[in-house]
C-alpha cells in the first residue's frame, strides 16, 4: 500500500499539474468557452490512454524502433523548447480563424509533451519496473492522472480571476521556465548518451 501511494504521489508530481495550468489556459484562450472543458477532458483522457500504452508497451516500443529513453528525452526537451520559445514572444495573431475547431489543440501540446511528456513516460517505466504486479503501476497511474486532472479543470476560474494581463505575464514567466527545463531535458538526454 505504502509502495502504491508512493507511486501516485511521484507520478502526480511529475505530471506537474500546477505547473501547467497557465500552459492549459494560454492553449485553451482562442477555444470558444463551451468546448474548453469537452477539449481539456479529452487531451487529458489521450495523455491517461498513452501513458497506459506506455505502461504495457513502452520499453517493446523503444526497443522495437530501436529508440534510447535518451532519446526520449532529448526529443521532448526539443518539442518543449519550442512551444516555451512561442510563449515568451508570442505569435501576435489574435484574429480568430473560420472555423473555431481549428483553433483546439490536438494531442500537441496538451495531451503531450505537457501531461504524458518524456518525464512522465519515463517514470512510468521506472514505477512499472519497481513494481511485481504492474496493475498496481496502473491504478497508481490512473490516480495521479485524476488528481492532475482535478487540478488542471480549476485553471479556467483561475483564468477568469488573473485577467488578460495577468495571464499575459504568467504565460511570459512560464515560457522561460520551461526554457529552462526543456534545455535540462535536452541535456540530461546528452549526459545519458555521452555515460553509454
Amino acid at each position: 500500500m505504502d509502495s502504491f501511494i508512493s507511486s501516485v504521489i511521484t507520478l502526480a508530481l511529475v505530471m506537474d499539474g500546477f505547473g501547467n495550468i497557465p500552459l492549459f489556459i494560454t492553449a485553451l484562450k482562442k477555444v470558444s468557452p463551451e468546448r474548453r472543458k469537452i477539449v481539456l477532458l479529452r487531451e487529458l483522457s489521450i495523455a491517461l490512454i498513452i501513458m497506459v500504452a506506455f505502461l504495457f508497451l513502452g520499453k517493446w516500443f523503444l526497443h522495437a524502433f530501436g529508440i534510447h529513453e535518451y532519446s526520449l528525452s532529448i526529443a521532448g526537451g526539443l518539442i518543449l523548447f519550442l512551444i516555451s520559445v512561442d510563449l515568451v514572444f508570442g505569435s501576435g495573431d489574435e484574429t480568430p480563424k473560420s472555423d473555431p475547431k481549428e483553433e483546439e489543440p490536438f494531442v500537441v501540446p496538451l495531451a503531450i509533451p505537457l501531461v504524458a511528456g518524456p518525464a512522465a513516460l519515463s517514470m512510468v517505466m521506472i514505477t512499472a519496473a519497481q513494481q511485481s504486479n504492474k496493475f498496481i503501476t496502473l491504478g497508481a497511474v490512473i490516480v495521479a492522472s485524476f488528481i492532475n486532472s482535478i487540478i488542471l479543470m480549476a485553471s479556467f476560474p483561475i483564468s477568469n480571476l488573473l485577467g488578460k494581463r495577468g495571464l499575459t505575464a504568467i504565460e511570459r514567466l512560464t515560457g522561460m521556465i520551461l526554457i529552462l527545463m526543456s534545455v535540462d531535458m535536452i541535456m540530461g538526454g546528452i549526459s545519458a548518451f555521452i555515460k553509454l
